[in-house]
């Protein structure tokens, strides 16, 4: 005797939805609170400093995203 199993992909619940959707908040806030404590600490760097390591003022915001978010 054959016996046949069909798995159908079931739509995910509401509680999935609203826990996912809670974990990426989450993430966004943990990754904005790094970005700004990076982007405090290179703007703490004296003119030397950021000279050395071959940056600019101008640039420490595209440096601190790049850090955190891999932009």
């Amino acid at each position: 005797m054959a016996y046949i199993s069909i798995d159908q992909p079931t739509a995910p619940t509401l509680f999935n939805r609203i826990a996912t959707a809670f974990v990426s908040m989450r993430q966004a806030q943990a990754n904005n609170a790094l970005f700004r404590v990076t982007l405090a600490e290179l703007r703490g760097l004296s003119d030397r400093e950021l000279h050395d390591l071959g940056l600019s003022r101008s640039s420490l915001i595209e440096v601190a995203r790049e850090a955190v978010y891999n932009k």
